[in-house]
């Protein structure tokens, strides 16, 4: 049975709100509309993120009787499933904020660098300072040169042309990262 158009199953206010909400996930809390380098911001909020997930999952392992210290299997798992909700929320609210900037990819939506930067240093842990600053100036420099095929998934529709491209960045610096790694630069 279809429902006349008068009646809207979501009401315009409950819109209002999660298109509020959702802009607000998308520009990092609102790190995004800082006047310079929004990218770079989101980022570095992506950064402390993954500082206190590396330093959290541990402690949050063994209060359930595991170990998962960083590095471990129970921790990149964690990774993992991180990633995933971080990826999910961000294509859901970079389309969502894309149709409230009424732009199709707004420069204030930073979710995207928040999932790339974290999609660097997956299966890296631990992570010291140099490998943090290497992977955010490897993300940075792929993320504004966009090497294909990134530049080409952000022709994809909506929130996934969005996020695409920076999945493509992260993960040219995060195999970069992987073979500094196996030659033992960052030893």
């Amino acid at each position: 049975m279809a429902m006349p158009e008068s009646i809207s199953p979501i009401s315009p206010i409950a819109k209002k709100k999660a298109g509020r909400f959702s802009v607000l996930l998308a520009t990092g809390l609102g790190l995004g509309c800082l006047p310079m380098a929004p990218g770079t911001w989101g980022s570095l909020l992506s950064l402390a993120l993954y500082f206190l997930l590396e330093r959290s999952i541990p402690r949050l392992g063994s209060s359930f009787g595991h170990d998962w210290p960083a590095g471990s299997a129970g921790f990149l798992a964690v990774q993992l499933l991180f990633n995933g909700l971080v990826a999910i929320v961000g294509v859901w609210t970079s389309d969502s904020a894309a149709d409230y900037f009424g732009e199709p990819d707004p420069g204030r939506v930073v979710i995207d660098e928040i999932s790339g930067q974290q999609i660097v240093f997956i299966g890296l842990a631990p992570v010291g300072w140099k490998v943090m600053l290497a992977g955010f100036v490897l993300f940075r420099l792929f993320d504004i040169w966009k090497p294909f095929p990134a530049r080409q998934a952000e022709s994809l529709p909506g929130g996934w042309g969005i996020m695409t491209d920076d999945w493509f960045a992260a993960l040219y610096a995060l195999l970069i990262l992987w073979i500094a790694r196996l030659m033992h630069i960052f030893t």
